[in-house]
């Protein structure tokens, strides 16, 4: 009984080493990250028009989402990278600003 009880603990220890050896030989897991990097604008009256016309080259209504988008941009200096989305990667000024009607107001 007393045999049965060693090979036991001795299976359990040598299971617990083997786990910690693996996970010792992968890396830790990068963090994800939240999509394309903005652009940063620095002088808002040489930079906005530029970065604006890239966000709102694939929109609709093209008139109102540039003059939405100077206007955020002139205020929070940035417009974040793509067509659509990854507004988190601007900041609390971007994401958090909306209309009367309660709607995000950049784009």
């Amino acid at each position: 009984m007393a045999l049965g009880k060693v090979a036991v603990a001795a299976l359990a220890v040598s299971l617990l080493l083997l786990s910690t050896i693996k996970a010792a030989d992968y890396p830790p897991a990068a963090a994800p990250s939240l999509g394309p990097p903005p652009h940063k604008i620095v002088d808002p009256i040489k930079d906005c028009g530029d970065a604006c016309d890239i966000r709102c080259s694939a929109n609709s209504r093209k008139n109102m989402c540039s003059r939405a988008c100077l206007k955020c941009c002139s205020v929070c200096r940035c417009v974040p990278a793509g067509t659509a989305g990854n507004k988190e990667t601007c900041g609390k000024c971007y994401t958090d600003w909306t209309t009367h009607g309660n709607r995000t107001k950049c784009p």
